[in-house]
């Protein structure tokens, strides 16, 4: 198992050499001028041209990279454009808010999403069924940023129950900043629990006709333990892997939804500095969406040992 795991870290610095790669790539390829920006429209080429060598953009691409490689070596990545603060720092201040926004709406979407894709296996075609599936692919075809809008016209506009949009007072106690995530954690995971309950449903039907399931029904045990002992159990694998591509995803930032509610989270810091042309954050955050994501299917691939006994890594 220690093997394994060493083999898989070792596995995420050549992923995350190539990621660094294309990141700086594309960000430095992508138009629009830095030095410009900051001095604005006014300013003199001489100006301009003062600032590109200041801001080290005179320099060739690979001599650019390698220096910017050598910072992030020595956990330096770099500072903003903007406001000259160290991008770490920014991206350290956005994430525990994104974090908060994951982790309430994928409990939420699984605790929704597993019932009724239970409920909708082992009622198979039935009016139950076929009322989950609908409301299912209903909740995969609302776009989010449709919903999160109907949420603050109704909620906010109208009824004046929530707040519209941020996060609160980040010195006042967890549970007085509740309200502000109610309406993105409904935003995000209305698609959620429609992706969770239409996977566990399909991992339900294939294991409720599997021969051990069928065995474990002959021996005599009740319904309610052939499948939370022996059907859940294995259906629950596709749904980890789900659930980790989707809190990787997530964790990279719900770009839309912490527009639309302008929540200061991962997503809405990438936009904010890409429209800026705040380059050094802008790598600073996707690099960190990068390990991140890397670092929850680690978590994932564990995870399967003790979901799924014949699961071996020792050859690995």
């Amino acid at each position: 198992m220690s093997r394994y795991v060493l083999g898989r870290i070792l596995l995420l610095l050549p992923t995350l050499f190539l990621a660094s790669i294309l990141i700086f790539a594309i960000i430095s390829l992508s138009p629009g001028d830095p030095a410009q920006i900051r001095l604005g429209t006014e300013a003199t080429p001489e100006e301009i041209a003062a600032e590109r060598e200041r801001l080290g953009l005179d320099k060739s691409i690979p001599v650019r990279y390698a220096i910017w490689v050598g910072d992030v070596l020595q956990f330096d990545l770099g500072r903003s454009l903007v406001n000259n603060r160290p991008a770490a720092q920014l991206v350290a201040e956005a994430f525990p808010n994104t974090l908060r926004l994951v982790f309430f709406a994928l409990a939420l979407s699984l605790i929704i999403g597993i019932p009724m894709g239970i409920f909708s296996a082992v009622r198979q075609n039935q009016p139950v069924d076929l009322a989950i599936t609908g409301l299912s692919s209903l909740g995969l075809a609302i776009p989010s940023f449709w919903l999160g809008i109907m949420l603050i016209l109704l909620l906010s506009v109208r009824y004046q129950w929530l707040p519209p949009s941020g996060a609160g007072d980040p010195d006042a106690f967890f549970t007085a900043n509740l309200k502000f995530l109610i309406m993105p954690v409904i935003t995000i995971a209305v698609s959620n629990i429609a992706v969770f309950s239409r996977f566990i449903r399909s991992a339900m039907i294939d294991t409720l006709g599997a021969d051990y399931v069928r065995t474990a029904r002959a021996k005599g045990l009740r319904e309610g333990a052939v499948l939370r002992r022996h059907a859940l159990r294995n259906a629950l694998l596709p749904t980890v892997t789900v659930l980790g591509i989707q809190f990787g995803r997530l964790l990279g930032g719900a770009v839309v939804t912490e527009s639309v509610f302008a929540y200061p989270g991962v997503g809405r810091l990438v936009i904010s500095s890409i429209l800026n042309r705040d380059y050094p954050v802008v790598q600073a955050t996707l690099m960190f969406v990068v390990l991140a994501f890397l670092l929850t299917n680690l978590l994932v691939d564990i995870s399967y040992a003790y979901l799924d006994p014949t699961v071996k890594f020792d050859g690995n």
